[in-house]
């Protein structure tokens, strides 16, 4: 059986990437709404929505694929020999 899943580094990175993600969508949300626009407002919440319920299927995503550690998934890649035997 294969096992599949994040590194702990990869997985800081992308929340790293989503707060910087969050931030920009925040300050365009905030020129939004200074510029009084309604239809600019309604484009900049939908790509908040839209990046909220990506960051949460990935949330979803990594709890059931969990972390794997650099070794094991050199291991599955073949990258390094497997000294144990599957069974």
């Amino acid at each position: 059986m294969n096992d599949f899943g994040f590194q702990g580094p990869t997985w800081s990175t992308l929340k790293l990437t989503f707060l910087m993600l969050g931030l920009c969508l925040a300050l365009m949300l905030g020129l939004a709404f200074s510029s009084t626009d309604s239809s600019l407002i309604l484009h900049v919440t939908f790509l908040v929505l839209i990046a909220i319920t990506l960051f949460l299927l990935l949330n979803w995503f990594l709890e059931q694929t969990g972390l794997v550690s650099v070794e094991r998934q050199m291991q599955e890649m073949d990258l390094i020999p497997n000294n144990r035997k599957r069974e």
